[in-house]
């Protein structure tokens, strides 16, 4: 009968310490999240599963073109791409972001931007400067992010809800884990 109980009490054990373990990954490390909507495509797409490092930026900040989850002013996690960083001024004019006065190349952007010289008029971003948004900056603020959707005309981002906190970040993602077919690392 003893050997019976020790037996149990260790199958428990590591029952317990599966459990920690797992709990002390998904709230510390690293977590799951489900891509909501269409603001991210062509690069990520609607119901698409991702991995969010947690601990990448509490030793690192982020960086320009980071693919970022965060908590947003409606109580919801959106995912968005980092486009400006503490201190930087943004500038889109025809159809090109310029960072400081220097212009980026967004590669990223190449699938829309095809099918917008074949089937859509108008720019895929609409130009526009920091200080012309609703909050009117010169640049963003310290502590804090310009982030964008890959997909520009249908993206909930900084130039409706404003600058993200740093605080407010969660993590980077950049693997797509599920559906299946889809696996891949994303730029």
């Amino acid at each position: 009968m003893t050997k019976k109980k020790n037996e149990v009490w260790e199958w428990l054990k590591a029952l317990i310490i599966a459990v920690l373990l797992a709990a002390v990954i998904r709230y510390f490390l690293l977590a799951p999240i489900v891509v909501d909507g269409q603001s991210m495509m062509p690069t990520l797409h609607n119901q698409d599963r991702m991995i969010v490092n947690k601990i990448g930026y509490t030793i690192g900040e982020p960086e320009r073109f980071d693919i970022i989850v965060f908590h947003a002013p409606e109580k919801k996690d959106y995912i968005k791409r980092v486009i400006g960083l503490p201190g930087d001024r943004i500038e889109y004019k025809d159809d090109t972001l310029y960072v400081n006065g220097k212009a980026y190349e967004e590669p990223y952007l190449d699938e829309y931007k095809k099918q917008r010289d074949e089937e859509i008029d108008g720019p895929l971003t609409e130009s526009f400067t920091l200080s012309e948004l609703p909050w009117g900056e010169e640049t963003v603020p310290e502590g804090h992010l310009f982030v964008m959707g890959d997909n520009r005309r249908y993206s909930k981002d900084s130039r409706q809800i404003g600058f993200v906190s740093l605080d407010d970040v969660i993590g980077k993602t950049s693997m797509v884990y599920w559906p299946i077919k889809d696996i891949r690392i994303v730029k």
